[in-house]
């Protein structure tokens, strides 16, 4: 794609495939699941052209980054340990780099910030908002109580199980069934249902997806399987354990946020009142924007790729 440049990068004893484009400034953009450094493809020839370094990995467990067996192989700190030891290959000169993340690469990005902002100019962070550490109880606790077992983060937690519903289901439609989802309620995956939809009824892809997409990342998944992506969920409970020492910490880096107002995150219980009532300003001292994007879903860095990257681009000229 237009003349993005993919390599190997060794970090941590892992092999780790990044794609990159551009000089100057490195903005690193963290994908989330189930996706690859391709969701960022519109983002890093957009921000490239405009002088910045777009550096995007593949991260541990996807596309053609190794993915160690282990499911405890998949902590914060372990995939914050990988972005770390990629700047210093990539970025040796750059002290502090940008970051952009999303879903998944949000929450990785929260615990970058939490753990190194001395490496962090200014992050964009998109869809998931901070989730401060609740020392009375485990967040997968939290989750079974408020949703019950069916909710997808609990159903994704017994080891080889969603694995084999996405197998009978195929990899291309449970793709399109994530990359397509719009309901701005919580994502429901009764054991043997599926996505609630009849076997082989069609998809209709919105017109920011293309089969062209659906392909790249089916080959990808098709390949590794979904279960280094769905490692990181049963990291969930030990990322909780291991992160007690961080429990009332503030992130302290300038940070945007945007969000899609039909994003299950931005509709589930609580958020909202989080956002816009003071408890996020309060844990991000220095969060200087909150942008809800009205009639997007999800993947809003697909969806709108022009909206999105003329934020990143405005907000980091300010540094």
């Amino acid at each position: 794609m237009e003349g993005i440049e993919h390599r190997t990068v060794s970090v941590n004893g892992i092999n780790m495939h990044i794609a990159e484009k551009g000089q100057g400034p490195v903005i690193l953009f963290i994908h989330g699941f189930p996706e690859l450094w391709y969701a960022w493809r519109h983002q890093i020839i957009a921000l490239a052209s405009q002088g910045y370094r777009a550096v995007a990995p593949d991260l541990r467990g996807y596309g053609d980054t190794d993915a160690p067996p282990s499911i405890t192989s998949y902590t914060c700190f372990h995939v914050v340990g990988d972005l770390i030891a990629l700047l210093d290959a990539v970025a040796p000169d750059q002290d502090k780099v940008f970051v952009v993340g999303h879903d998944w690469g949000a929450l990785i990005a929260w615990y970058l910030c939490l753990f190194r902002p001395d490496r962090v100019k200014a992050l964009v962070n998109m869809s998931v908002v901070l989730s401060p550490r609740n020392p009375k109880r485990k967040p997968l606790d939290s989750l079974r109580a408020i949703y019950g077992n069916d909710y997808y983060m609990c159903r994704f937690q017994e080891p080889g199980e969603i694995e084999a519903e996405f197998a009978q289901l195929g990899t291309a439609t449970v793709l399109k069934e994530f990359l397509t989802y719009r309901n701005p309620g919580p994502l429901f995956l009764p054991k043997g249902k599926g996505f609630g939809h009849p076997p082989g009824a069609p998809i209709v892809l919105p017109s920011w997806l293309s089969e062209e997409d659906i392909n790249y990342y089916a080959n990808k998944f098709e390949k590794t399987g979904f279960t280094g992506g769905v490692n990181y969920y049963r990291d969930l409970n030990l990322n909780w354990e291991l992160t007690a020492p961080w429990t009332g910490a503030q992130i302290k880096v300038p940070v945007k946020f945007i969000v899609g107002d039909l994003d299950l995150t931005y509709n589930s219980i609580g958020t909202k009142d989080y956002i816009h009532k003071g408890g996020f300003k309060r844990d991000v001292p220095l969060l200087e924007e909150v942008i809800v994007l009205e009639d997007v879903g999800h993947f809003l860095h697909e969806e709108k790729p022009d909206e999105i990257n003329k934020h990143i681009y405005d907000f980091f000229q300010k540094f």
